[in-house]
């Protein structure tokens, strides 16, 4: 057994509650904001008022499916920054606590909308939870474990993202199953079941404490944001940040449409079985959009898992290095031809997508934590990697925009989507220059 196996298994009890514990907001988090996404193609056309899978309805859905998905990133964004913040200054398990209630309590109130404005009032409220609670978890993690296996445990943190994914697919499936002849109205159950992590935030509150590294700075001056463009801090600050970019605008320019590309393909494939509209097409229909998020998943939880040997064995700008020019090649095969509206192939080439878009994200949660000492850790990892997604909302909104125009919707998506597959190559390149700091055998700075 390795050596950083070994720890990991004698973390003491209250360690792993603590991990525990941010793995189910991370989780949640994950689950809360992509389920929008799953129910977009009965969510957005009822909102509007129009006929679900009419030739109506494309356009519309894909322009909101953007729209939001953007204006999610731009809370999230929002969010993130002014918690990180708060987390420097308030302590992290506070801040983990109420960001888990804000947007827990704001996707419930999604189910209660009349339409897509009132609906976009609720996302904008849960976006800002969300993107709040990274940043505060990231933080407590990386300051409670012991040193040796911050990597692994950064890494067990975000296997609850691939995970929130396939539970958020799950629980869209098993609704749509009960009420499969009334998709007007499943999806508002669907975003009923955001109460659970409301729940469990509350019951987290007696169990875990602020980390001692950060009530040894508690009574020191505040962190602030300038502090981050200083000359010490600076060219830390920007290489973050220039990698979150990369990483985020490719996973949620992709993520953002799997589900629309998966009800335009099954309704191609619905048309060579002779399947006509109805019971039958929706079936179909969420079938190809389980199947695709499912893979994507747990391609995404493989490539989480092993960052692991590859951070800390070549490093990390080497680490990025492999999973961008992995990304760059999973994506221009994926949407570079016509392909047939075949599942197992599909669900083939998403695992891949997942394997490397999906993954090179979970570097995030212990990468960023080491750039910056205790006092701005929470600040310094909230704004690189939050700040990301407001460069990151103008892709999905532009896909999602210029696709809506377009005379064959799905067409316009793949092959956008395909030009999406060469921002990881920029990423590439960025790794291999100064900018990027390498934390490889660092120790968290007090």
């Amino acid at each position: 057994m390795s050596t950083s196996a070994s720890i990991m298994l004698h973390l003491t009890r209250y360690q792993w509650t603590v991990l525990f514990a941010a793995w189910l907001g991370w989780g949640f988090d994950a689950f809360d904001g992509l389920l929008f996404n799953l129910v977009a193609p009965n969510c957005v056309p009822t909102l509007l008022g129009l006929t679900i899978g009419s030739p109506e309805a494309k356009g519309p859905t894909l322009y909101w499916t953007g729209l939001l998905t953007s204006i999610l990133l731009l809370g999230w964004a929002v969010g993130g920054v002014s918690f990180g913040v708060l987390g420097d200054r308030i302590g992290r398990t506070k801040t983990l606590l109420l960001t888990i209630l804000l947007y827990s309590l704001g996707t419930f109130a999604c189910a209660f909308a009349p339409n897509i404005w009132v609906f976009t009032a609720c996302r904008i409220i849960a976006s800002l939870g969300i993107g709040g609670e990274w940043a505060a978890g990231a933080a407590m993690v990386a300051e409670v474990v012991p040193e040796r296996v911050r990597v692994e445990a950064g890494a067990l943190l975000y296997t609850a993202a691939p995970v929130g994914l396939f539970f958020a697919a799950f629980v869209n499936n098993q609704v749509t199953l009960t009420l499969p002849g009334n998709p007007e109205v499943s999806w508002r159950y669907v975003f009923f079941t955001s109460l659970i992590p409301a729940a469990i935030a509350i019951g987290m509150r007696f169990s875990i404490k602020e980390p001692e590294r950060w009530q040894r700075i508690e009574k020191q001056s505040a962190a602030h944001i300038s502090e981050l463009f200083t000359p010490q801090y600076r060219r830390t600050t920007l290489g973050g940040l220039a990698l979150a970019v990369v990483a985020l605008l490719t996973w949620w320019t992709c993520n953002a449409f799997i589900p629309v590309i998966a009800a335009g393909l099954a309704q191609v494939a619905a048309k060579a079985q002779n399947v006509v509209a109805g019971k039958a097409m929706q079936l179909l229909i969420e079938q190809w959009k389980t199947a695709t998020t499912y893979s994507f998943t747990v391609g995404g939880l493989f490539g989480t898992l092993l960052t692991v040997p590859v951070a800390k064995f070549l490093g990390r700008k080497w680490m990025f290095v492999i999973y961008f020019l992995l990304s760059a090649i999973a994506m221009l095969f994926t949407f570079g031809s016509n392909r047939p509206a075949n599942m197992p192939l599909w669900t083939g080439l998403y695992f891949a997508i997942g394997l490397a878009v999906f993954g090179v994200l979970s570097s995030f949660t212990y990468y960023l934590p080491e750039l910056f000492p205790t006092r701005l850790r929470a600040t310094g990892a909230g704004f690189c990697y939050n700040i990301g997604r407001v460069i990151t909302a103008v892709g999905p909104f532009l896909v999602g925009y210029i696709a809506s125009q377009k005379t064959n919707a799905l067409q316009t998506t793949v092959e956008l989507l395909f030009l999406i597959g060469f921002i990881p190559l920029v990423g590439v390149i960025l790794s291999l220059t100064p900018w990027v700091t390498e934390t490889r055998e660092q120790r968290l700075a007090d």
